[in-house]
């Protein structure tokens, strides 16, 4: 049989990249390839429509397998992953019913959020009871000041149980720089906090103490370049003050662990973890970190382990939306996906209903079976790094990791730290987060039930609960005020607009006036209900109408607040005029659906308003709630 295959692929003769350019070029019939068929991305870097095993020859780390330097293709030879849940921790009984429960249903890592100041030694051993820190993989963060506090306990309470430190496993996930991003306060002690913390956790090996937190970039609307360049950065200025502090760079290096996003970008979300551990190893290299122990990962006594970076990702809250919440289900799904293809070491999956409530048990529940599905059912753990040898994501994972690599040599000039206190990391990825908004109006970035084919008979203002943060803000201290990030989800504008509609006790009717051109009417009709159901209003359609007059006598029936002409361009001249005159003693507003060549002389005739595939759709609806007096 192989041999047929053989002979049938001998049927086609080879095809050079540019016989395939020309055949493109034909059939773009003069349209120019380069705008119509690269993607230009917000990394800064072109995607072209193809690749070639060509594009990857130059590229060093291809042949590499998995488990191997750089750790492109990551750090195991199998893709085995922890399916971690978060537990917020207020009553430490309560908490650890909730955390045997979960590792009865496929859990096998436990992310604990102590609420409470002051943590004593009973506390951790009731938090802990019947879960066995060798076989599970425990995560501890808590409230800023006492994450020293913590980590001595929870060190000593394993200490305690006479276990082989080398079979425990975890993290004291303690970011010095969080309280900055995210409230824009300063941490001057940081240096001695992260030194404190990583000699406490030494005698735990494989218990990793200080956090890089690039999920706060990637939840504050960072590009997926300034997400992995400013963790990298983030990483290393905490690498160099271990080192400069005394701490050697194999153990310093081992101590590091990162926390990353994942959207839905999806093959360009793979290409991002791979890149990450292929910049973060080489940075880790460069430190020369020796290994006295007799180990085959090593390079003339050069330790090869402590440059794996370790990777737990949690799934985006950027792009989750409030309306249309089930949606988000298949968002985290996409994501996950990426990240497990991608390698990544462990994984929370956000529960879809967190955006408007405490997540329920039908929610923590789900979120825990999408990664138990693609585990089980769908067998992702059974291939190491599939993506590797695409063409595409290899050419993705080079470009990427450049971008980022710029990025941070940008920032390691000035440092990390300083890069903070100036706001020059919080401006770029606010800015990044403001195109992002900007993009989000103009539908050039797509929300499923946010901008792009919303459920207009859907209302949730009823079912959204208060006070969902959870903050905890300790120091009496004075500091001085800091820039942070952005903490508004990306559908937040169009949340308030239709929230806005719900409330207000008015409901506008959009009746859709077809008639002309049938292909047209139907299309326009589609794109009008689509526009104007962003803002939760009723949607009107119809098959269409013989006469203007016909048009303008059923909307009248339907009490409709606005009438959206829908019919062709070259019509448009004609009947635009027309259904204006119907309509102007009463209270409908007129909307063309369409930017017709004659659009400037309908304005002269009165004719205001206008909706196209260029028009600002989060604007514009602004603009009709104020004329309907909706606040």
């Amino acid at each position: 049989m192989s041999k047929q295959r053989e002979k049938l692929f001998t049927d086609f003769p080879p095809v050079s990249t540019e016989e395939w350019m020309k055949k493109i070029i034909a059939d773009l019939k003069g349209v120019d390839f380069q705008k119509k068929m690269v993607w230009k991305t917000n990394e800064g870097f072109n995607v072209n429509p193809f690749y070639r095993a060509e594009d990857i020859v130059d590229l060093k780390w291809t042949d590499n397998l998995p488990g191997q330097f750089p750790y492109v293709r990551g750090t195991k030879k199998e893709n085995v992953w922890y399916v971690r849940r978060e537990i917020e921790v207020d009553d430490f009984h309560a908490a650890n019913q909730e955390a045997v429960a979960l590792l009865k249903r496929g859990v096998n890592s436990l992310g604990f959020h102590i609420q409470k100041k002051d943590v004593t030694p009973e506390d951790i051993a009731l938090l802990l009871h019947d879960i066995a820190p060798d076989k599970i993989e425990l995560n501890f963060s808590t409230n800023e000041g006492n994450e020293v506090q913590l980590a001595r306990i929870v060190v000593n309470y394993i200490q305690g149980l006479n276990l082989d430190p080398m079979e425990c496993f975890g993290s004291i996930e303690y970011d010095p720089f969080r309280i900055i991003l995210q409230e824009g306060r300063d941490n001057a002690d940081w240096e001695n906090e992260v030194v404190e913390i990583v000699k406490i956790t030494i005698p735990l090996p494989r218990y990793r103490s200080i956090l890089v937190s690039g999920n706060l970039f990637s939840d504050a609307g960072a590009y997926l370049y300034q997400e992995l360049g400013f963790s990298l950065s983030h990483g290393t200025e905490i690498l160099n003050k271990l080192v400069e502090k005394g701490i050697e760079p194999d153990v310093a290096a081992k101590k590091i662990k990162f926390s990353l996003g994942v959207s839905s970008n999806y093959f360009m979300e793979i290409a991002k973890f791979r890149a990450a551990r292929w910049l973060w190893a080489e940075i880790v290299n460069a430190y020369q970190p020796s290994c006295t122990h007799d180990c085959p990962n090593k390079t003339e006594d050069i330790c090869r382990c402590a440059a794996k970076m370790n990777i737990h990702v949690t799934t985006a809250q950027f792009n989750q939306t409030l309306y249309d919440p089930y949606v988000n289900m298949l968002r985290t799904q996409t994501e996950a996906m990426s990240a497990i293809i991608g390698m990544v070491d462990s994984l929370t999956v956000r529960p879809f209903d967190e955006t408007f409530e405490i997540p329920t048990e039908f929610g923590n529940r789900i979120a825990v079976n999408q990664q138990l599905l693609l585990k089980e059912e769908s067998h992702f753990d059974k291939i190491t790094d599939p993506s590797a040898g695409s063409y595409y994501i290899e050419n993705l994972t080079g470009a990427l990791a450049e971008q980022a690599w710029k990025l941070f040599l940008e920032i390691d000039e000035k440092g990390f730290y300083e890069a903070l206190r100036s706001g020059v990391v919080q401006d770029a990825v606010n800015a990044s987060a403001e195109a992002r908004f900007k993009a989000l109006s103009n539908r050039k970035e797509i929300l499923v039930g946010t901008n792009q084919y919303p459920n207009p008979n859907e209302t949730m203002a009823d079912k959204i609960q208060v006070n969902l943060s959870n903050e905890c803000v300790d120091r009496e201290v004075e500091e001085v005020p800091l820039k942070k990030l952005n903490k508004s989800r990306l559908a937040e504008p169009f949340n308030t607009l239709r929230l806005a509609t719900e409330k207000s006790g008015i409901r506008p009717k959009v009746f859709m006036l077809t008639i002309g051109n049938l292909a047209m009417r139907l299309a326009r009709s589609q794109f009008s209900g689509n526009f104007f159901a962003c803002a939760g209003y009723e949607i009107i359609d119809n098959l269409g109408f013989e006469t203007l007059e016909e048009g303008v006598k059923a909307a009248r029936e339907k009490d409709a607040d606005i009438v959206v002409l829908c019919s062709g361009d070259e019509e448009y001249a004609t009947l635009a005029p027309e259904a204006f005159e119907l309509l102007k003693d009463g209270k409908e507003i007129l909307v063309v659906a369409g930017a017709p060549k004659c659009m400037d002389e309908l304005k002269e005739k009165g004719i205001e308003h206008f909706i196209h595939v260029r028009s600002n759709v989060l604007e514009t609806l602004r603009a009709f709630n104020s004329l309907l007096g909706i606040a």
